[in-house]
């Protein structure tokens, strides 16, 4: 192999991202399980405006899909998936299971929450000794999520079985009305995967392929915020995998390609225009998304209203390789409501009337309301762009 590695410009680093993300490309057949089998997991968040975030995210990749395929896919009795810690609480496939025995490893070395450890091992027996006896229970049925008062005001119960998830005694592989259902990891399981015998090399290793993949293209910095890994890790370990190194212009940094990326540049691949979650894999991690598209935002749900300047909720509109776009939505009825809109580049308002006509049929809205555009001066076209598509 020759000294000279390839090298990859900022838009063709895009097209290898958003293939592998499948979000270039012709959809999957396999709908959201093979999806996220694809991403190696799918954030979980519990604000919900047109949907929940696990549910854009299946949508942006596979359309109109039902919501009840969805949670099948998450959460059904047929699904082989988890619930465990990643960059964030996520649905992780099933397999993954021993690569996360690093961070299970880690939490049991730590050794508490937030609790007083003379609380700690009464609580965790209770809400063993509760499973062993009754059967998977969701915290409310254990006896409650909360103390009271503010939303991160855990019971001691609630703390325990979340430690108890943490450390891999229990598992969550099911949710009932957006409530964990915790179980006991020996039930839920498999036999074959359930075991913390992978040394924390070879999770890193697993877990770079599975993030390397998914990704397309990716610095270790990226690989390790994907799957909340230690970047000295990964440094260690990325040559161990089949990633490739290459270079991306304006990156300053190595790289590293999934197998196969210069068939994907050759091809002539489908796009589309689509809303994304905030919390998208394609787009949670904030530097990333500003070095790939030029693009910056952040969530602002919980900025002070006056202090926004996108939105509650705005949703990054994609459009073909780019990130043109922002749409704050709410609903009011049967009316979707684009409460700010915002234009970023010059081919922004088709792609955006698209994206929302498109989302307004997924969730059932009849109309759409546009509130607010931003630059203001661009309101006529965005108009003109929604008549066209109506």
């Amino acid at each position: 192999m020759s000294g000279v590695l390839p090298a990859l410009s900022t838009g063709e680093a895009r097209k290898v991202a958003l293939f592998a993300q499948g979000l270039l490309g012709p959809r999957s057949r396999g709908g959201p399980a093979d999806m996220v089998r694809r991403l190696g997991g799918v954030q979980l968040d519990t604000i919900s405006v047109l949907a929940r975030s696990h549910e854009l995210v299946a949508y942006a990749r596979h359309g109109a899909v039902s919501r009840l395929e969805i949670e099948e896919a998450y959460w059904g009795p047929s699904s082989a998936t988890f619930e465990y810690w990643s960059h964030a609480a996520c649905v992780l496939p099933l397999h993954e299971w021993p690569a996360y025995a690093f961070k299970r490893r880690a939490l049991r070395a730590r050794g508490r929450r937030w609790h007083r450890l003379e609380d700690q091992a009464a609580s965790c027996a209770d809400v063993m000794r509760r499973l062993r006896d009754e059967g998977p229970l969701t915290a409310r049925q254990l006896g409650g999520a909360k103390k009271g008062g503010t939303w991160w005001d855990w019971s001691e119960i609630k703390i325990a079985a979340e430690w108890l998830l943490d450390t891999g005694e229990l598992a969550c592989r099911e949710r009932r009305g957006f409530q964990r259902v915790y179980d006991l990891s020996d039930r839920v399981i498999p036999a074959e995967l359930r075991h913390d015998d992978w040394s924390d090399e070879q999770c890193a290793v697993a877990l770079v392929a599975v993030a390397g993949h998914a990704l397309g293209v990716a610095t270790a910095a990226d690989l390790a915020a994907y799957k909340g890994l230690p970047v000295k890790l990964v440094q260690k370990v990325v040559g161990d995998t089949d990633l490739e190194p290459v270079l991306v212009a304006g990156w300053g940094r190595p790289a590293y390609a999934m197998p196969g990326t210069a068939d994907v540049l050759n091809r002539r691949l489908t796009s589309r225009s689509v809303a994304l979650s905030p919390f998208d894999s394609l787009t949670w991690d904030r530097p990333r998304t500003e070095r790939l598209f030029g693009f910056r935002h952040r969530l602002e749900a919980y900025v002070p209203r006056a202090q926004r300047q996108y939105g509650y909720f705005a949703m990054p509109v994609l459009g073909g390789t780019k990130l043109v776009g922002l749409v704050d939505p709410g609903r009011r009825g049967a009316t979707l409501v684009a409460k700010q809109v915002t234009l970023r580049t010059t081919d922004a308002a088709r792609h955006v009337a698209s994206a929302l006509g498109e989302a307004a049929r997924w969730v059932g809205s009849h109309d759409i309301v546009i509130e607010r555009v931003e630059p203001a001066e661009r309101r006529a076209e965005l108009d003109v762009c929604m008549a066209a598509r109506a």
